[in-house]
Protein backbone atom coordinates (compact mmCIF):
# COMPACT_ATOMS: atom_id res chain seq x y z
CA UNK A 1 0.00 0.00 0.00
CA UNK A 2 3.15 2.15 0.28
CA UNK A 3 4.49 3.19 -3.44
CA UNK A 4 0.80 4.11 -4.51
CA UNK A 5 -0.01 6.40 -1.55
CA UNK A 6 3.57 7.93 -2.91
CA UNK A 7 2.18 8.17 -6.04
CA UNK A 8 -0.73 9.76 -5.10
CA UNK A 9 1.07 12.17 -2.87
CA UNK A 10 3.45 13.02 -5.62
CA UNK A 11 0.61 13.60 -8.70
CA UNK A 12 -0.97 16.09 -5.75
CA UNK A 13 1.75 17.92 -5.66
CA UNK A 14 2.67 18.46 -8.91
CA UNK A 15 -1.43 19.19 -9.45
CA UNK A 16 -0.83 22.23 -6.81
CA UNK A 17 2.62 23.53 -8.19
CA UNK A 18 0.45 23.73 -11.79
CA UNK A 19 -2.42 25.37 -10.15
CA UNK A 20 -2.54 28.61 -11.52
CA UNK A 21 -3.31 30.95 -8.05
CA UNK A 22 0.08 31.10 -7.30
CA UNK A 23 0.75 30.49 -3.29
CA UNK A 24 -0.83 33.54 -1.28
CA UNK A 25 1.00 32.53 1.76
CA UNK A 26 4.19 33.82 0.09
CA UNK A 27 5.67 37.25 1.10
CA UNK A 28 6.00 38.03 -2.91
CA UNK A 29 2.34 37.23 -2.97
CA UNK A 30 1.66 39.52 0.14
CA UNK A 31 3.44 42.53 -1.01
CA UNK A 32 1.80 41.94 -4.33
CA UNK A 33 -2.06 41.71 -2.57
CA UNK A 34 -1.34 45.17 -0.35
CA UNK A 35 0.38 47.46 -2.73
CA UNK A 36 -2.18 46.45 -5.47
CA UNK A 37 -5.09 46.89 -3.03
CA UNK A 38 -3.17 50.32 -1.66
CA UNK A 39 -3.75 51.34 -5.25
CA UNK A 40 -7.25 50.95 -5.54
CA UNK A 41 -8.21 52.82 -2.57
CA UNK A 42 -6.17 55.41 -3.37
CA UNK A 43 -7.48 55.33 -6.84
CA UNK A 44 -11.26 55.48 -5.59
CA UNK A 45 -10.22 58.40 -3.25
CA UNK A 46 -8.66 60.70 -5.46
CA UNK A 47 -11.93 59.57 -7.81
CA UNK A 48 -13.91 61.24 -5.34
CA UNK A 49 -11.82 64.12 -4.09
CA UNK A 50 -9.55 65.00 -6.60
CA UNK A 51 -5.57 65.56 -4.99
CA UNK A 52 -6.57 69.11 -3.81
CA UNK A 53 -9.22 68.19 -1.24
CA UNK A 54 -8.17 64.54 -0.74
CA UNK A 55 -9.87 62.95 2.33
CA UNK A 56 -7.61 61.19 4.22
CA UNK A 57 -9.61 60.00 6.75
CA UNK A 58 -11.52 58.26 3.96
CA UNK A 59 -8.56 56.82 2.71
CA UNK A 60 -7.15 55.75 6.09
CA UNK A 61 -10.86 53.92 6.58
CA UNK A 62 -11.09 52.52 3.35
CA UNK A 63 -7.29 51.40 3.63
CA UNK A 64 -8.32 49.24 6.97
CA UNK A 65 -11.26 47.54 5.74
CA UNK A 66 -9.44 46.57 2.02
CA UNK A 67 -6.54 45.09 4.00
CA UNK A 68 -8.78 43.02 6.23
CA UNK A 69 -9.93 41.79 3.27
CA UNK A 70 -7.65 41.44 0.90
CA UNK A 71 -5.28 39.81 4.06
CA UNK A 72 -7.94 37.77 5.15
CA UNK A 73 -8.89 36.21 1.66
CA UNK A 74 -5.74 35.50 1.16
CA UNK A 75 -5.26 33.06 4.13
CA UNK A 76 -8.23 31.47 3.18
CA UNK A 77 -7.40 30.90 -0.52
CA UNK A 78 -3.88 29.94 0.88
CA UNK A 79 -5.30 27.17 3.26
CA UNK A 80 -7.89 26.01 0.74
CA UNK A 81 -5.38 26.35 -1.84
CA UNK A 82 -4.54 21.96 -2.47
CA UNK A 83 -8.21 21.25 -2.11
CA UNK A 84 -8.85 23.41 -4.71
CA UNK A 85 -6.47 22.64 -7.33
CA UNK A 86 -8.08 19.17 -7.70
CA UNK A 87 -11.25 20.68 -8.94
CA UNK A 88 -11.72 21.78 -12.76
CA UNK A 89 -10.93 25.37 -13.55
CA UNK A 90 -14.64 26.90 -13.53
CA UNK A 91 -15.52 25.05 -9.87
CA UNK A 92 -12.00 26.48 -8.80
CA UNK A 93 -12.48 30.16 -10.02
CA UNK A 94 -16.25 30.20 -8.56
CA UNK A 95 -14.79 28.90 -5.00
CA UNK A 96 -12.21 31.21 -5.08
CA UNK A 97 -14.72 34.23 -6.08
CA UNK A 98 -16.81 32.47 -3.27
CA UNK A 99 -14.37 32.87 -0.28
CA UNK A 100 -13.81 36.33 -1.36
CA UNK A 101 -17.47 37.54 -1.22
CA UNK A 102 -17.97 35.78 2.30
CA UNK A 103 -14.83 37.15 3.60
CA UNK A 104 -15.94 40.58 2.31
CA UNK A 105 -19.76 40.01 3.50
CA UNK A 106 -18.28 39.06 6.90
CA UNK A 107 -15.74 42.35 7.07
CA UNK A 108 -18.45 44.43 6.06
CA UNK A 109 -20.76 42.98 8.43
CA UNK A 110 -17.95 43.49 11.64
CA UNK A 111 -17.08 46.84 10.60
CA UNK A 112 -21.23 48.32 10.91
CA UNK A 113 -21.48 46.54 13.96
CA UNK A 114 -18.13 47.63 16.05
CA UNK A 115 -16.95 50.19 13.76
CA UNK A 116 -19.84 52.30 11.98
CA UNK A 117 -17.93 55.51 11.98
CA UNK A 118 -16.01 54.06 9.31
CA UNK A 119 -19.13 51.97 7.37
CA UNK A 120 -22.11 53.86 6.21
CA UNK A 121 -25.37 53.02 8.00
CA UNK A 122 -27.78 55.35 6.56
CA UNK A 123 -27.47 53.38 3.27
CA UNK A 124 -27.64 49.78 4.65
CA UNK A 125 -28.26 46.96 2.74
CA UNK A 126 -27.24 49.29 -0.62
CA UNK A 127 -23.30 49.73 1.22
CA UNK A 128 -22.61 46.24 1.71
CA UNK A 129 -24.21 45.46 -1.84
CA UNK A 130 -21.56 48.08 -3.02
CA UNK A 131 -18.93 46.09 -1.61
CA UNK A 132 -19.90 43.09 -2.69
CA UNK A 133 -20.13 44.04 -6.01
CA UNK A 134 -16.74 45.77 -5.72
CA UNK A 135 -14.63 42.78 -4.27
CA UNK A 136 -16.20 40.40 -6.70
CA UNK A 137 -14.94 42.80 -10.15
CA UNK A 138 -11.42 43.07 -8.67
CA UNK A 139 -11.09 39.74 -7.60
CA UNK A 140 -12.48 38.29 -10.96
CA UNK A 141 -9.81 40.61 -12.75
CA UNK A 142 -7.55 39.46 -10.36
CA UNK A 143 -7.99 35.74 -10.80
CA UNK A 144 -7.93 36.22 -14.62
CA UNK A 145 -4.40 38.04 -14.21
CA UNK A 146 -3.08 35.09 -12.27
CA UNK A 147 -4.82 32.01 -15.20
CA UNK A 148 -3.03 34.08 -17.54
CA UNK A 149 0.43 34.39 -16.01
CA UNK A 150 0.22 30.54 -14.82
CA UNK A 151 -1.05 30.09 -18.97
CA UNK A 152 2.49 32.04 -19.99
CA UNK A 153 4.66 29.74 -17.86
CA UNK A 154 3.21 26.68 -19.30
CA UNK A 155 3.72 28.44 -22.59
CA UNK A 156 7.64 29.40 -21.54
CA UNK A 157 8.24 25.68 -20.42
CA UNK A 158 7.05 23.92 -23.53
CA UNK A 159 9.09 26.25 -25.13
CA UNK A 160 12.15 25.96 -23.12
CA UNK A 161 11.43 21.76 -23.56
CA UNK A 162 11.38 22.05 -26.86
CA UNK A 163 14.72 23.91 -27.32
CA UNK A 164 16.39 21.49 -24.23
CA UNK A 165 15.18 18.31 -26.34
CA UNK A 166 16.36 20.27 -29.68
CA UNK A 167 19.77 20.60 -28.05
CA UNK A 168 19.93 17.37 -26.46
CA UNK A 169 19.42 15.94 -29.74
CA UNK A 170 22.71 17.40 -31.31
CA UNK A 171 24.89 16.03 -28.73
CA UNK A 172 23.77 12.57 -28.65
CA UNK A 173 24.96 11.72 -32.47
CA UNK A 174 28.02 13.67 -31.24
CA UNK A 175 28.39 11.59 -28.55
CA UNK A 176 27.74 8.22 -30.02
CA UNK A 177 29.91 8.84 -33.09
CA UNK A 178 33.04 9.49 -30.60
CA UNK A 179 32.21 6.50 -28.33
CA UNK A 180 31.92 4.20 -31.43
CA UNK A 181 35.13 5.75 -33.27
CA UNK A 182 36.93 4.74 -29.90
CA UNK A 183 35.47 0.94 -29.97
CA UNK A 184 36.13 0.61 -33.52
CA UNK A 185 40.17 1.47 -32.74
CA UNK A 186 39.83 -1.66 -30.78
CA UNK A 187 37.94 -4.08 -32.58
CA UNK A 188 41.13 -5.66 -34.56
CA UNK A 189 43.96 -5.10 -31.69
CA UNK A 190 41.55 -5.94 -28.46
CA UNK A 191 38.43 -7.68 -29.36
CA UNK A 192 38.03 -8.83 -25.81
CA UNK A 193 38.57 -5.42 -24.48
CA UNK A 194 35.93 -4.19 -27.32
CA UNK A 195 33.62 -6.75 -26.27
CA UNK A 196 33.66 -4.96 -22.80
CA UNK A 197 33.77 -1.53 -24.36
CA UNK A 198 30.17 -2.41 -26.69
CA UNK A 199 28.95 -3.52 -22.96
CA UNK A 200 29.66 -0.71 -21.13
CA UNK A 201 28.51 1.56 -24.24
CA UNK A 202 25.45 -0.42 -23.84
CA UNK A 203 25.07 0.86 -19.90
CA UNK A 204 26.32 4.13 -20.48
CA UNK A 205 23.86 4.77 -23.30
CA UNK A 206 20.88 3.08 -20.77
CA UNK A 207 22.17 6.01 -18.58
CA UNK A 208 21.65 8.93 -20.40
CA UNK A 209 18.70 8.02 -22.29
CA UNK A 210 17.07 8.43 -18.60
CA UNK A 211 16.41 11.94 -18.93
CA UNK A 212 13.72 13.01 -17.05
CA UNK A 213 14.26 16.43 -15.82
CA UNK A 214 13.52 16.30 -12.19
CA UNK A 215 15.74 14.25 -10.32
CA UNK A 216 18.87 14.23 -12.06
CA UNK A 217 21.61 14.84 -10.18
CA UNK A 218 24.93 15.94 -10.23
CA UNK A 219 25.80 11.91 -8.82
CA UNK A 220 23.84 10.06 -11.54
CA UNK A 221 25.90 12.30 -14.05
CA UNK A 222 29.07 11.45 -12.17
CA UNK A 223 27.90 7.98 -12.98
CA UNK A 224 27.83 8.57 -16.76
CA UNK A 225 30.69 10.30 -17.22
CA UNK A 226 32.92 7.53 -15.51
CA UNK A 227 31.09 5.19 -17.72
CA UNK A 228 32.53 7.11 -20.39
CA UNK A 229 36.04 7.42 -19.33
CA UNK A 230 36.05 3.58 -18.51
CA UNK A 231 35.54 3.40 -22.75
CA UNK A 232 38.39 5.87 -23.17
CA UNK A 233 40.55 4.16 -20.77
CA UNK A 234 40.67 0.73 -22.52
CA UNK A 235 41.83 3.05 -26.02
CA UNK A 236 44.21 5.05 -24.30
CA UNK A 237 45.23 3.17 -21.83
CA UNK A 238 47.73 5.27 -19.61
CA UNK A 239 48.13 7.91 -21.33
CA UNK A 240 44.79 9.35 -19.84
CA UNK A 241 44.85 10.37 -16.45
CA UNK A 242 41.99 11.68 -14.66
CA UNK A 243 42.00 13.65 -11.33
CA UNK A 244 38.52 13.75 -9.20
CA UNK A 245 37.78 16.31 -6.90
CA UNK A 246 34.74 16.45 -5.91
CA UNK A 247 32.95 17.17 -2.72
CA UNK A 248 30.55 14.76 -1.58
CA UNK A 249 27.76 17.75 -0.57
CA UNK A 250 27.21 18.56 -3.99
CA UNK A 251 26.20 15.29 -5.27
CA UNK A 252 22.78 15.94 -4.25
CA UNK A 253 22.51 18.70 -6.30
CA UNK A 254 20.24 19.23 -9.34
CA UNK A 255 22.31 18.35 -12.82
CA UNK A 256 20.49 17.94 -15.92
CA UNK A 257 21.45 14.79 -18.26
CA UNK A 258 24.31 15.02 -20.62
CA UNK A 259 25.41 18.43 -18.81
CA UNK A 260 29.15 17.69 -17.43
CA UNK A 261 29.75 14.85 -20.05
CA UNK A 262 30.00 16.70 -23.09
CA UNK A 263 32.49 18.96 -21.07
CA UNK A 264 34.84 15.44 -20.17
CA UNK A 265 34.76 14.09 -23.55
CA UNK A 266 35.85 17.72 -24.60
CA UNK A 267 38.45 17.41 -22.64
CA UNK A 268 39.36 13.66 -23.96
CA UNK A 269 38.52 14.34 -27.33
CA UNK A 270 40.15 17.18 -27.99
CA UNK A 271 42.68 17.37 -25.53
CA UNK A 272 44.23 13.80 -24.22
CA UNK A 273 43.70 11.74 -27.32
CA UNK A 274 45.45 14.78 -29.86
CA UNK A 275 48.66 14.38 -27.60
CA UNK A 276 50.83 11.99 -28.15
CA UNK A 277 51.93 11.57 -24.64
CA UNK A 278 48.49 12.24 -23.51
CA UNK A 279 47.48 13.75 -20.26
CA UNK A 280 45.70 14.23 -17.23
CA UNK A 281 42.04 15.39 -16.57
CA UNK A 282 41.29 17.83 -13.21
CA UNK A 283 37.47 17.23 -12.54
CA UNK A 284 36.35 19.45 -9.58
CA UNK A 285 32.54 19.56 -8.30
CA UNK A 286 31.91 22.14 -5.07
CA UNK A 287 29.52 23.85 -2.95
CA UNK A 288 29.97 27.32 -2.57
CA UNK A 289 27.02 28.06 -0.33
CA UNK A 290 23.91 27.50 -2.64
CA UNK A 291 25.84 27.76 -5.53
CA UNK A 292 27.40 24.87 -7.73
CA UNK A 293 30.85 25.08 -8.93
CA UNK A 294 32.20 22.65 -11.44
CA UNK A 295 35.59 22.82 -13.48
CA UNK A 296 36.85 20.51 -16.27
CA UNK A 297 40.70 21.45 -17.08
CA UNK A 298 42.85 18.92 -19.76
CA UNK A 299 46.20 19.62 -21.64
CA UNK A 300 45.66 21.99 -24.24
CA UNK A 301 46.46 20.08 -27.76
CA UNK A 302 47.38 22.02 -30.75
CA UNK A 303 44.67 23.84 -32.48
CA UNK A 304 41.34 21.65 -30.49
CA UNK A 305 40.21 25.39 -29.33
CA UNK A 306 39.00 25.79 -32.62
CA UNK A 307 38.10 22.60 -33.24
CA UNK A 308 34.24 22.80 -34.54
CA UNK A 309 32.86 19.85 -32.33
CA UNK A 310 34.54 21.55 -29.48
CA UNK A 311 32.78 24.54 -30.22
CA UNK A 312 29.51 22.96 -30.88
CA UNK A 313 29.47 21.12 -26.98
CA UNK A 314 30.42 24.35 -25.17
CA UNK A 315 27.91 26.27 -27.08
CA UNK A 316 25.05 23.54 -26.35
CA UNK A 317 26.35 23.74 -23.07
CA UNK A 318 25.95 27.72 -22.09
CA UNK A 319 22.72 27.24 -23.86
CA UNK A 320 21.36 24.78 -21.65
CA UNK A 321 22.65 26.36 -19.02
CA UNK A 322 21.38 29.61 -19.02
CA UNK A 323 17.40 28.09 -20.24
CA UNK A 324 17.57 26.31 -17.45
CA UNK A 325 19.80 28.18 -14.36
CA UNK A 326 18.65 31.59 -15.72
CA UNK A 327 20.75 34.62 -16.64
CA UNK A 328 22.85 34.55 -13.27
CA UNK A 329 24.13 30.46 -14.41
CA UNK A 330 27.62 30.76 -16.37
CA UNK A 331 30.28 29.52 -18.28
CA UNK A 332 34.17 30.29 -18.40
CA UNK A 333 36.73 28.99 -20.70
CA UNK A 334 40.36 29.86 -19.94
CA UNK A 335 43.36 28.93 -22.08
CA UNK A 336 46.69 29.00 -19.61
CA UNK A 337 49.80 27.56 -19.46
CA UNK A 338 48.86 25.00 -21.50
CA UNK A 339 45.42 23.72 -19.97
CA UNK A 340 42.07 24.46 -21.71
CA UNK A 341 39.81 25.08 -18.49
CA UNK A 342 35.90 25.38 -18.66
CA UNK A 343 34.10 26.67 -15.27
CA UNK A 344 30.39 26.17 -14.77
CA UNK A 345 28.87 28.21 -12.12
CA UNK A 346 24.75 27.82 -11.01
CA UNK A 347 22.49 27.56 -8.23
CA UNK A 348 19.96 24.37 -8.85
CA UNK A 349 17.51 26.01 -6.63
CA UNK A 350 17.12 28.80 -9.55
CA UNK A 351 15.78 26.09 -12.27
CA UNK A 352 13.49 27.47 -14.60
Amino acid sequence: MGPPDKDKWRLGEAANRDFYIPDLCGPRAVFFLVLLSELVVLAYVLALGGLLHFDWARFASGSLMTQWIVLSSALVLCLARQPFSRLSLPLSTVASLAVVLLVTAAVSGATMTWLPQFARPESGGWWLLRNLLLAFILAGITLRYFYLQQQLRVQEKLELQSRLDSLRARIRPHFLFNTLNSIASLIASRPDVAEQAVEDLAELFRASLQESAEGASVADELRLCRLYLEIEKLRLGERLQVLWEVDPAVEDAAMPSLFLQPLVENAVYHGVARLPEGGGIRIALARRGERVSVVVENPLAPSAAEHAGNRMALENVSLRLRAIFGADASIAVARENGQFRVELDYNPEQAL
